[in-house]
């Protein structure tokens, strides 16, 4: 590894260099699809991204002859940090994320820096991939690259993991996602369950109201906070990453397909669900200059046939377990299905990602009849 030096991005150039060479990693994939490159500048860009209100963040380009062949971040997200080492973070745990490398050198110099850095910051432990908030792109796709990825879900070779592991890294937790065929009815159990639901006075199953959006966004994050209080990896949002994903989100929701369920007026559960933006992006290749805004703009208003992901639902803790909680997932899944089916045409939907211990979302997949087409991996190691 001695012809390979890796630098630190310091500077807004960098940054630049940073993001359009993991742009050119990406386009030697099958089913990579271009993303807005203005979109993933501002991820990495401290003045933009809330994320940087609570983590540190160095990222890394490595070199060789001069020319670059690899890429990484290391960060420390603070309120990471303060969360109970039992659920996946905790003191002392430092990640890495963007991930690209020429080849197993390159790979295993790229994760020393980021380690160095990390541990020159005082982290005892490593986990990734995870770029950069465990809300944004958890994992490296080890499993799902014949078929393209859908909105906010990171594409990878395959051959990532071997070097990963190869550099003592192992696995810490697996996440899926689950692919369903929405033209198809549920069963005549769920089907009962739904109508049962929908007898009962005390329950409302409403759409998200876009009229009085940051009230929406406020209650769904309420719910969200509770409801994944105690799963692997939670960190709470934060009101400024609250209001900067209402901002991004607003465009691409439908109020059809994004429901809050209320019992006794009281919201108590929602589930959010974006038709997948990468259909347009594969049209316009990520470019929405000279003519691509326009192509763009009429899918926004209107997402024909497109594939639909469900990101996030939850359901307040106290309700965790309960028959209750069940039947308000199925009737928000199943409302949410007769539109995406009904007005947006479309044929496919994703659920995920789901944590591979999560029971109750897994029972929910599995009664549905979805099947796993995607697996993400992250990774950790202990730091000397």
């Amino acid at each position: 590894m001695a012809d390979i030096s890796i630098e630190p991005v310091t500077d807004k150039r960098g940054r630049a260099a940073f993001v359009d060479l993991g742009r050119a990693f990406s386009a030697r994939l099958e089913n990579w699809v271009p993303q807005i490159r203005s979109e993933q500048l501002e991820l990495i860009d401290p003045d933009k991204n809330p994320f940087f209100g609570h983590g540190r963040v160095q990222l890394f380009i490595a070199h060789r002859r001069g020319q670059p062949v690899g890429r990484i971040s290391a960060h420390i997200d603070e309120l990471a940090l303060a969360m109970p080492a039992d659920q996946g973070f905790g003191p002392g745990t430092g990640f890495f994320g963007y991930f690209d490398a020429e080849d197993a050198g390159v790979a295993t110099a790229l994760l020393a820096s980021a380690e160095a850095w990390l541990a020159g910051e005082g982290m005892t432990r490593v986990l990734g991939p995870i770029s950069l908030s465990i809300w944004e792109e958890p994992g490296l796709l080890v499993r799902g690259q014949d078929h393209p990825p859908m909105i906010m879900m990171g594409h990878h070779p395959a051959h990532y993991a071997g070097w990963i592991e190869a550099a003592g890294y192992a696995r810490a937790k697996t996440l899926y996602t689950y692919d369903l065929d929405i033209t198809r009815p549920f069963a005549p159990l769920i089907q009962r369950i739904v109508q049962s639901g929908h007898k009962n006075a005390r329950i409302t199953i409403r759409r998200v109201d876009k009229s009085r959006w940051d009230d929406e966004v406020a209650i769904i994050l309420a719910i969200l906070n509770d409801a994944w209080s105690d799963n692997w990896g939670f960190v709470p949002f934060t009101p400024e990453e609250v209001a900067y994903a209402g901002k991004k989100l607003r465009p691409i929701i439908h109020e059809e397909l994004n429901m809050i369920a209320e019992v006794d007026g009281r919201p108590v559960a929602f589930m959010l669900t974006f038709p997948d933006v990468n259909d347009a992006l594969a049209r316009i290749r990520g470019k929405l200059f000279p003519f691509g805004w326009i192509t763009m703009l009429r899918w926004l208003r209107h997402p024909k046939g497109a594939g639909m992901r469900v990101p996030l639902m939850g359901v307040l803790k106290e309700l965790h377990n309960s028959r209750l909680a069940s039947q308000l997932a199925f009737m928000m899944i199943e409302e949410i299905r007769q539109h995406a089916k009904g007005k947006f045409q479309s044929t496919r939907g994703e659920l995920g990602w789901v944590l591979e211990d999560n029971q109750g979302m897994l029972a929910i997949a599995d009664t549905i009849q979805s099947s796993i087409n995607r697996e993400y991996a992250i990774y950790e190691r202990a730091l000397a």
